[in-house]
Order: C-alpha cells, then sequence, then structure tokens
C-alpha cells in the first residue's frame, strides 16, 4: 500500500520551528516528530527570512532561475562523472555511489551504473563494531531526555536489531559517563486543602484497563517559570497510560482542569470515569457541569492516601525526573510549548515497563490491531 503524503498546517510548522528557536536540537525534532531534516531546515529559513511558509514568498525570480541552472549543472555533471566507472567490476560500482551519496541519488547512480538498489544497499551494509553499539547507547541515551537505564536501553537496541546484555550497557554507560536522572530523589510535599465530597472511590484501584478512553485519572503539579510557580494539570488514559489531556496556568484552580478537558480531543462522552485525588480544584460547579453533560462518572480517592490515584502520581513522578526538573523555564508560553512536545515524546517515543516496553501509542494501535 503506498504511503499517504502528510501535510503540515502553519501552526505546526510554526510550533516546530519555537522548538528549534528554544534550543532543542534539529536531530531530536527531526526523529521525534518523524519530519525529513530537509523539511525542517526549509521551515527554520522560512520562518526568519519571511515569516511566510509558502515556498513562493520566500524565493526571488533570480533565485528561481538559479535552482534551475544547478539542476541541470548537477545531472550534466552525474552523467559525465559517473560512466567512468560504468565498466568497473561490482565491488568497484559500490564503491563508487558510497562516495557520491552525498552529491547524487543512489537510485540515479545506481540506473547509470546499472546496479540493482537493492544489492547495493545489502552490500553497502557494515557489521556494527564496540565502537558503533557504544554510539547506538549514548544516541538513545540522550534522545530519551537522560532518563533511560539499562532495561529500557536495552529494548530499544532490540528494537534497531542489536542484541546486548544489560550488564554491557551498563558498562559501556559507565566509560560514557551516562548516569540517568531516575538516580536523584525527588520530593514530594503535601496536600493541605481537601474535597471533602462523600463520593465514593469507584475506580478501587483497578488501573488496568481494556478499553481505551474509558477511565481517565488526572491530577496537579506546580512548576516554577522565572520566580513565580505555575501549574500543570494531566489526564491519562488508564488503558495505554498516555496523556490526552493537559493545561498550564499560574493559578491552581478549577479552571486548570476545565482547560485541560477542553484539551482532550474526540467525544468526550467515550469517558465513563473521571478519578483524581480530593484536592479542592477538583471540586467546582464548572467541572462537575462538564461531567454532567457528557454523563462522566466521578470517582474520588480516600482522604490522605496517594495510592488511590497511583498512576497519575507516578506520572507526575515520570514528568517531575524527564522534564521539569531537566529545565529553566522562560515564560508561560515557553512552558507550553515544552509541555507539548514533552507530552508528544512522552506518547510517541517513551516506553512503558507497564505496557511491555512499547509507547502509550504503539501499545494502542498494537491492541487495534488484535481487534481487527
Amino acid at each position: 500500500m503506498p504511503r499517504q503524503r502528510r501535510t503540515f498546517t502553519s501552526e505546526f510548522k510554526k510550533q516546530m520551528v519555537q522548538l528549534y528557536d528554544n534550543g532543542k536540537s534539529r536531530t531530536d525534532i527531526v526523529d521525534e516528530y518523524e519530519l525529513s531534516a530537509s523539511a525542517l531546515d526549509r521551515w527554520i529559513k522560512q520562518a526568519h527570512q519571511s515569516g511566510s511558509f509558502s515556498e513562493k514568498a520566500n524565493r526571488t525570480p533570480e533565485e528561481n532561475e538559479l535552482l534551475a541552472l544547478r539542476k541541470e549543472i548537477q545531472r550534466l555533471k552525474m552523467e559525465n562523472d559517473i560512466p567512468k566507472a560504468s565498466g568497473a567490476d561490482h565491488g568497484t560500482k559500490v564503491n563508487v555511489i558510497k562516495r557520491n551519496r552525498d552529491n547524487y541519488s543512489v537510485s540515479a547512480m545506481c540506473a547509470v551504473l546499472q546496479i540493482a538498489k537493492s544489492t547495493y544497499y545489502y552490500e553497502a551494509k557494515e557489521r556494527k563494531s564496540e565502537d558503533d553499539v557504544t554510539n547506538d547507547i549514548v544516541d538513545i541515551f540522550e534522545k530519551n531526555r537522560k532518563s533511560y537505564g539499562t532495561r529500557n536501553i536495552k529494548v530499544k537496541l532490540h528494537e534497531r536489531g542489536l542484541t546486548v546484555s544489560r550488564r554491557r550497557i551498563g558498562r559501556i554507560m559507565n566509560e560514557q559517563g551516562l548516569v540517568s536522572t531516575y538516580t536523584v530523589a525527588q520530593y514530594k510535599p503535601h496536600k493541605m486543602s481537601y474535597n471533602e465530597s462523600k463520593q465514593a472511590n469507584e475506580l478501587g484501584r483497578e488501573f488496568n484497563q481494556r478499553e481505551a478512553k474509558r477511565v481517565i485519572v488526572s491530577d496537579l503539579t506546580y512548576v516554577k517559570v522565572k520566580s513565580r510557580w505555575h501549574y500543570i494539570c494531566i489526564f491519562v488514559d488508564l488503558f495505554n497510560r498516555e496523556i490526552i489531556g493537559s493545561s498550564v496556568g499560574a493559578s491552581k484552580d478549577a479552571a486548570l482542569v476545565a482547560r485541560a478537558f477542553a484539551s482532550v480531543q474526540g467525544d468526550l462522552r467515550q469517558i465513563q470515569l473521571f478519578h483524581t485525588d480530593r484536592g479542592s480544584e477538583f471540586k467546582n460547579k464548572e467541572i462537575e457541569e462538564t461531567l454532567h453533560a457528557f454523563n462522566i462518572g466521578r470517582s474520588l480517592s480516600m482522604k490522605g492516601c496517594p495510592y488511590d490515584n497511583a498512576v497519575a502520581e507516578a506520572t507526575f513522578k515520570i514528568m517531575k525526573t524527564e522534564f521539569i526538573h531537566q529545565m529553566s523555564f522562560r515564560s508561560l508560553p515557553h512552558l507550553k510549548v515544552e509541555l507539548n512536545d514533552y507530552i508528544n515524546w512522552y506518547n510517541r517515543h517513551r516506553i512503558h515497563g507497564t505496557l511491555g516496553y512499547v509507547s502509550p501509542i504503539e501499545y494502542r494501535n498494537l491492541a487495534l490491531k488484535k481487534v481487527v
């Protein structure tokens, strides 16, 4: 089945440029959002040059003419250079293509030299050495916010076709000075105000759910923006531990929770149960009206018992270790951009032991395939 061409809105392109301007590396943006490097480079140039993402708006007639001339010169040069090796042996042809990959397309060179692309790719593949394994380990560690230990790195190496023991991974991590952020202990403050509602704990710690978007848990945490405290609210789907809703704000109130509801994609009537702790911010007429309008059931943890909302608590522990404590936020818009970036990585790329070492979205997709 042919791969569908992806399209991107101007808002999405703007967000990618903001991530780059905020210091996120070009490689990480390309990998995590599955973009081509050339597309990202083009968006960055367009945003900085004209503020428009239209190709036409960013090229002068002279540039169009120059582009056409360059293409013609490159084609003529390739036809002049490559045939010199057309009568060479098979190995020489492969080496010629490898040396010229940065100058000409592999497809064009294979056609001129009369060698199958599959043959070239097969023979050009090199065995990975100890240095390659080290590079892979460092790459996985850096791309996953320096949070993965030997267990998760082993899983990601296996996805790359490498079978490496945890002991060997640990040795290489020690040699490279790679220390997971989870080695730093975190302190969790106790909440001082409570929701005194008589609502029972309908969830009953049934954290393993079989249907997507049926049972949602939520919680809030704090984060410092410059010298002032701000707050984050998240909604977590117990089916696949995916963060399906979020919001940030300067106040810890019901409006923060309402904005998180508004961020959830899809029909809210799919949600059957909404579970939280007894924080006073979760008791408000506006929230109660939302739950009633979409026929969403309510569940509250027992007073002073964080285990009743363990998944939300654990998710925030992960976020604090991998995200909040690793960054300094300049403003509320900066926090919003970086939070959206983290959630995208968390949902699409971060492997989860509870899910069998796949990401939340991959777990959901695998479950859908089993149903079909």
